[in-house]
């Protein structure tokens, strides 16, 4: 299971972040975060699948529609957003190793 705690303009990831908490997650994925969320610190993330990593790129550029009206929401999503990913875990580190992500995750985070 994987959890958002929200710490200013960083939210910290913890837990695992599977194919079934993708599902799950997705149909709200414009929640997630609040409006002020620059930095996913990824350090308490201690798993993530294929599918997890992928949703880990998407939410780089989720836009977060918290607080917002219905027209501002639309115009929000499709206004593309720029998280920076910090401080993967070793088994993510791996991960972003094998797949060639690096341009993905900031500098100080490799």
């Amino acid at each position: 299971m994987i959890s958002f705690e929200q710490q200013g303009e960083t939210c910290l990831l913890q837990g695992q972040l599977t194919q079934d908490e993708v599902t799950q997650l997705w149909p709200n994925r414009h929640q997630l975060f609040t409006a002020s969320t620059q930095v996913l610190d990824l350090s308490a993330l201690t798993y993530a699948d294929s599918a997890g990593i992928a949703m880990l790129l998407a939410m780089k550029g989720f836009p977060s529609i918290e607080g917002v009206t219905d027209n501002e929401q639309q115009s929000a999503a499709n206004v593309p957003m720029s998280r920076t990913l910090v401080n993967p875990s070793a088994q993510l580190t791996k991960m972003i190793e094998l797949y060639d992500l690096d341009a993905f995750f900031a500098a100080s985070a490799r």
